[in-house]
């Protein structure tokens, strides 16, 4: 299949929603919107949403019962972003091959805007208007989603990942915590909220869920190796910030090889998940093979 149409096809279908979804960068207050917009439209691999809507299209379901959960994971994807490119965090200069929010519109505003996409994103997610799943289906993928954001999910991964820099002792179990939770959460909640709106039986929902821990942990140990590897054109950001930093990084505990071992024998798990799906699941795994390949 062609992974690079299907990707296109799928983003034009993500930013047309969202484009429709968010309030326009005139509603007031102008500037809070203008700086939501100015991230979520920046660019990007658009990976969770596209990852949503490939697991949706895998149990055979309606893209239409999928695409406000899809567009929710890309506003919390880009609010995460935003915070993470703060001063107090990272304090990077450059997302997505643009100066980052903060740089533009001011620190507190560029907090207030990944406030705001947070926030907007259960909005859309509990919007009766687009309910085509049971109501107990729909509080079930809410759940996921919120439980993947925060303190057990993404948010505890930042936070561990901030503790762990500069120190010496970090172990691999410490390191998997961090990429498991800060990047795997959501993409493993991306995988299962597309495959319940797309009316996965308990079976497919099992085997989707094992796909998604698997590539969640696989593009992290992609994203560290391109860190080294690659360029700051070619990323988007920094080149080699993870080092600079002193980041607790798979590289960096088992070395740049291993790293890229590793994250094959993921992809080849991921893979395996998907053995019993029919040909619907060629775009997962053309993504999980994607995932390592990618040089961005």
């Amino acid at each position: 299949m062609d992974l690079k149409k299907y990707i296109k096809d799928r983003c034009d279908i993500v930013d047309k929603a969202l484009d429709r979804f968010m309030p326009p960068g005139d509603a007031l207050p102008s500037s809070l919107h203008t700086a939501m917009r100015y991230s979520l439209f920046a660019g990007g691999k658009r990976i969770r949403p596209v990852l949503l809507l490939a697991a949706c299209d895998a149990v055979g379901g309606e893209l239409e019962a999928a695409i406000p959960a899809a567009c929710a994971m890309e506003m919390i994807h880009t609010y995460s972003l935003i915070h993470d490119d703060l001063p107090a965090m990272d304090d990077d200069d450059f997302r997505r091959g643009r100066p980052t929010n903060h740089k533009v519109y001011g620190e507190a505003v560029a907090i207030l805007a990944g406030d705001a996409l947070l926030t907007e994103a259960f909005v859309l997610l509990a919007n009766p208007e687009f309910l085509k799943v049971s109501p107990t289906k729909m509080l079930a993928v809410i759940r996921e989603i919120a439980c993947c954001a925060g303190s057990h999910g993404m948010v505890g991964g930042q936070v561990v990942d901030m503790e762990s820099e500069g120190k010496s002792d970090i172990d691999l179990a410490t390191v998997q915590y961090i990429h498991t939770h800060k990047t795997g959460a959501l993409m493993k909640a991306s995988v299962k909220a597309g495959a319940v709106l797309g009316g996965a039986s308990e079976e497919e929902l099992a085997a989707l869920t094992r796909y998604g821990e698997a590539i969640g942990l696989a593009f992290q140990i992609a994203d560290d190796v391109l860190d080294i590897e690659g360029t700051t054109e070619e990323i988007g950001k920094d080149a080699g910030s993870d080092q600079e930093r002193e980041k607790a990084t798979y590289p960096a505990i088992m070395g740049l090889a291993e790293s890229k071992r590793r994250a094959s024998e993921l992809v080849e798990m991921a893979l395996a998940a998907l053995e019993t799906f029919n040909h619907n699941a060629d775009p997962l795994r053309e993504i999980a093979r994607y995932i390592v390949a990618r040089k961005s």
